[in-house]
C-alpha cells in the first residue's frame, strides 16, 4: 500500500451541503419529530393543535432517505395526523390533503435526488481514477529509499492540482521530483499529466539530472506551440539518489531547494537555482547540479510553495527550516509521521483549518543499512 497518505485521497471533505452523505442529525430528525409530536399528544390533558408539524417530516425525509423510506414516513406522518388516540385537535380534510401532497410530492423529489446522486457518484468515482493515475500513491520503498507524500489540493473536490510528485526508481537510481504548475484547474491537471508522463520516461533513460530537466522543459514547450496555449511555467526539485543511496544530486528549476535532516538540523541543499520549467532552457551544462554525501540517519523534506508561502496573521512566512528539526526530533525517524506533522504544523501556525494553495511534502530516508 502506499504511503502518500491515502486518507488525504479518500476522505470525502466536500460537507453535506455540498453533495457529501449527510450527518447521522440529519437522517435522525423525521423519526425524532414523528416520536416527539406522538409522545407530546399522548401525555397532554387535552387537543393539541400541532399537527401542522408532521408536514415537515417527507420534506426533511428527502434530505437523507430514498423514494421507499420517504414514503414509509409520509404514511406514519399521515397515521399520527388522524389516527384518534393522537387527538391532533380533529385535522380537517383541508390538513390532510395538505400533507398527503406534500408527502407524494417529497417521495417524487427523492426519486429525481437518488437518481442524480447515483449519477454524480459514478462521476466522481470515473473521475477520482483519472486523477489518480496521474499522481498515483508513492510506494513506502522505492529502491533502498523510505519514502512518504502527502498531498492536499487547494480546489475542494478535487484530488489532483497544480503540485506534482513522484518517485521512480531506475538504472541509475532512484529519481525524485515535486513542482508546482502555474495555475489551478484543468489547464494546470493539463500540464501535471504531461510533465509526470515525461519524468518517468526520462528517468529511465537518462544517466543526469540535466538530460532530465531538459526532457521536462521541452515537454511544456511544445505542448505550448502544438495548442497554441500561454506562455505556462513550471518550477520543480529533482533529487537522483544514488544505488547505494549514500549520494544525492539535486537540481533546482524555480523551486525552493530541499532541506537534508542531520544530526537534529535542518539545512537547505541544492546547487545554484536554474530557470523554471517551460521557458525555454538555455545550455544546460554552465548550470551544473549540488551533490550531498548522505549518512545513516538522514533525511530529505521537499515542500511545495503551499507550505513555504503559507503565512499567519501577521503575514510571516511559515519557518520550514525552524520547525523541521523539532518536528523530526518529536516523531522519531518515521517519514510518514514526519509529513503529517509538517501539515498539521502549517495549519497551526496560520490558526487555519485550510490552506489557499496546493501542499505537497515529500519525504525521502535513504537506508544506507539496506541491502541493495
Amino acid at each position: 500500500m502506499g504511503s502518500v497518505r491515502a486518507r488525504s485521497f479518500r476522505r470525502d471533505r466536500r460537507g453535506w451541503l455540498r453533495g457529501a452523505p449527510p450527518p447521522r442529525w440529519i437522517r435522525a430528525l423525521p423519526p425524532v419529530l414523528i416520536c416527539t409530536v406522538a409522545v407530546v399528544t399522548l401525555l397532554s390533558p387535552g387537543p393539541l393543535d400541532i399537527g401542522f408539524l408532521l408536514g415537515a417530516i417527507p420534506p426533511l425525509a428527502v434530505l437523507s432517505y430514498g423514494p421507499l423510506a420517504t414514503a414509509l414516513l409520509g404514511i406514519v406522518a399521515v397515521a399520527v395526523l388522524i389516527v384518534p388516540v393522537f387527538q391532533l385537535n380533529r385535522p380537517g380534510n383541508t390538513d390532510l390533503l395538505t400533507v398527503c401532497f406534500v408527502a407524494l410530492l417529497s417521495i417524487f423529489v427523492s426519486y429525481v435526488r437518488s437518481r442524480r446522486d447515483a449519477q454524480l457518484d459514478l462521476e466522481r468515482t470515473v473521475a477520482e481514477a483519472a486523477q489518480r493515475a496521474v499522481v498515483p500513491e508513492v510506494p513506502q520503498r522505492v529502491g533502498q529509499v523510505r519514502c512518504a507524500a502527502l498531498y492536499r489540493a487547494a480546489q475542494h473536490g478535487t484530488l489532483v492540482g497544480g503540485d506534482f510528485f513522484d518517485v521512480r526508481e531506475g538504472p541509475h537510481g532512484v529519481r525524485a521530483v515535486l513542482g508546482d504548475v502555474q495555475g489551478h484547474g484543468l489547464a494546470a491537471v493539463s500540464s501535471v499529466a504531461l510533465l509526470l508522463g515525461a519524468f518517468r520516461e526520462a528517468a529511465l533513460d537518462h544517466p543526469d539530472l540535466e538530460s532530465i530537466v531538459g526532457r521536462l522543459d521541452r515537454r511544456l514547450l511544445v505542448d505550448a506551440a502544438q495548442n497554441r496555449r500561454d506562455e505556462r511555467f513550471a518550477t520543480a526539485v529533482l533529487l537522483d539518489i544514488s544505488p547505494e543511496a549514500d549520494l544525492v544530486r539535486i537540481v533546482t528549476c524555480g523551486h525552493p531547494p530541499p532541506l537534508l535532516l542531520h544530526d537534529g538540523t535542518a539545512r537547505e541543499v541544492g546547487s545554484a537555482p536554474w530557470p523554471p520549467l517551460g521557458l525555454g532552457l538555455p545550455d544546460a551544462s554552465p548550470h551544473g547540479e549540488g551533490a550531498v554525501r548522505l549518512r545513516p540517519g538522514d533525511r530529505l523534506v521537499l515542500a511545495s510553495d503551499g507550505v513555504w508561502e503559507s503565512r499567519d496573521a501577521s503575514g510571516a512566512f511559515y519557518p520550514l527550516p525552524e520547525r523541521l528539526a523539532a518536528l523530526a526530533a518529536e516523531h522519531g525517524d518515521d517519514p510518514e509521521a514526519l509529513a503529517d506533522q509538517v501539515w498539521v504544523d502549517v495549519l497551526r501556525f496560520c490558526g487555519t483549518t485550510t490552506v489557499h494553495d496546493d501542499v505537497t511534502v515529500l519525504v525521502l530516508a535513504p537506508d544506507l543499512a539496506a541491502p541493495h
